[in-house]
């Protein structure tokens, strides 16, 4: 269409101009000559637009220019952002030796081995026509998170309890990096003291008050959507001087048999925990086990005194001691006598309800011998203390007669009916008026005014407040079973009562 059109301007001139050539008309020709040479051959163009690459730091990328109609015109590429010339048709001008330029099928395609955050930028392709045509798109160079050491927080650190402290955690990377914090055990973070948060975010991790609940390891995790994710582990130590909390100050335990006593401490740093007798420390022997466990700022002491003797009975001493202070424990070991057994055989009746007020029982002569050896067993342990017996009657005369004057008959309260000798126990003086203890037949039994939720139920440790009792265990063959323990199954149980004044 193009050459029709030209081959009719050249009509039209040959007709206006005279037959005769003149300078004039040779130069018109000159230029209608170039101008059908030009229409009749395509000038350089871009078949497609260069796309936008996004790569990671370290990564190669491509970054490709189709031309079409290239010709005799030349290809280069150029860095805008840097004003660098990189390549001109097959020849790396660039002293970057990252850069290189390969040829295949109208497409100049430009290498960038091993991506670095200075490739980041816009990139052109040119064709050198007249005038130059040109095109741009922009290589991304993204970078995962980096935690910056240099500026956050050590990986361990400590502080005094009640304290304030801010964690910090610093991090780079490309898109910025979002920073959270979360314990390591999973437990939550108190913010403020107001707020408790299983995540919290920010470079910075204020604690306020610190406690030493809150001790343990922390994460500082940062993250941009370039994996990988980065985290680091910053242990708290929070520290403060030792604690000894004592279950039983008092124990009791007969002559001959083996008795436990233990302490709990809590400290930190890690205190040095040990037992003391008569001013002497306690080393594991034939004579005493030790045994010490041990959680986190928490420990638990054990001292296992083997076969008591005379010389065995005192106060024991627990101690804990760190670089913030000392502190122990006292705990007093005493003697109880055994009860006497009876050598013949008892005869009773079976206690058929605990809501009975009186105990029917008929008793003979040996009844009455086995009631007078516990009274005198009791009498023995709680001389002073203002306490008075009341054994169960009996329905002879000879049987009211045996024992004191002021016995009256009376039943264990259900509340206390499988914990005989808790009940005895709590009204013990062994450590003087008002002291509090646990009276135990060869093992230590606790007693404790707030004991800790782990030992058994409230049960265990309940105490009336004016009565107590003693309680004997009988076999179906009407032989005796048991002091002060829960019956088998099979036997019954006989209590007696005693009134605290």
């Amino acid at each position: 269409m193009f050459i029709i059109t030209v081959i009719k301007l050249l009509l039209i001139a040959l007709n206006i101009f005279p037959s005769r050539f003149t300078n004039r008309r040779i130069m018109f020709l000159i230029y209608m000559t170039n101008l059908v040479t030009h229409v009749m051959m395509d000038e350089p163009r871009f078949a497609q637009p260069i796309p936008n690459v996004t790569v990671a730091v370290g990564r190669d990328a491509n970054l490709p220019c189709v031309v079409e109609h290239l010709g005799g015109y030349k290809v280069a590429w150029i860095h805008i952002d840097r004003q660098m010339i990189l390549t001109i048709h097959r020849h790396v001008i660039s002293r970057i030796p990252r850069y290189s330029i390969t040829y295949t099928d109208n497409t100049w395609l430009l290498h960038v081995n091993q991506a670095h955050q200075d490739d980041r930028g816009y990139y052109m392709c040119q064709v050198n026509t007249n005038p130059m045509i040109s095109q741009v798109g922009y290589l991304q160079v993204v970078v995962p998170p980096n935690i910056l050491d240099i500026e956050s927080t050590p990986s361990s650190v400590a502080v005094r309890e009640n304290q304030n402290i801010n964690m910090t955690c610093r991090a780079d990377g490309f898109p910025t990096p979002k920073i959270i914090w979360r314990r390591e055990d999973g437990e939550e973070i108190a913010v403020e003291k107001k707020k408790k948060v299983l995540v919290y975010d920010g470079d910075v991790l204020p604690l306020t008050k610190v406690s030493r609940n809150e001790m343990g390891a922390y994460l500082c995790i940062a993250t941009n959507g370039v994996p990988p994710s980065v985290s680091k582990r910053i242990i708290l130590d929070v520290e403060f001087s030792p604690m000894i909390w004592v279950p039983n100050q008092l124990v009791g335990a007969p002559a001959g048999t083996d008795v436990t006593i233990d302490c709990h401490t809590e400290a930190h740093p890690k205190a040095i925990i040990y037992w003391v007798y008569n001013s002497v420390m306690v080393l594991p022997s034939k004579k005493y086990k030790t045994d010490y466990t041990e959680n986190s700022y928490r420990a638990h002491m054990k001292l296992t005194i083997r076969n008591l003797q005379y010389g065995d009975f005192g106060n024991y001493r627990c101690i804990s001691k760190n670089s913030l202070g000392e502190t122990e424990g006292s705990i007093r070991v005493y003697e109880i006598p055994l009860p006497s057994t009876p050598s013949k055989q008892v005869t009773h009746t079976t206690v058929e309800s605990r809501e009975s007020n009186i105990i029917p029982a008929l008793r003979n002569d040996t009844t009455k011998s086995l009631q007078t050896d516990v009274y005198a067993m009791k009498n023995d342990l709680y001389t002073g203390s203002g306490s008075s017996l009341a054994a169960s009657g009996s329905s002879s005369a000879a049987s009211s007669s045996s024992s004191s004057s002021s016995m009256q008959t009376s039943l264990l309260p259900g509340g206390a009916a499988g914990n005989s000798l808790s009940a005895l126990s709590g009204g013990a003086t062994a450590g003087g008026p008002g002291s509090k203890g646990s009276l135990a037949i060869g093992k230590s039994m606790f007693y404790t005014e707030r004991p800790p939720n782990e030992y058994a139920s409230a049960a265990v440790f309940r105490t009336f407040q004016h009565e107590a009792a003693y309680c004997i265990c009988f076999d179906s063959g009407l032989h005796l079973a048991g002091f002060n323990g829960i019956c088998s199954s099979g036997s019954s149980r006989e209590c007696w009562h005693y009134q605290r004044t």
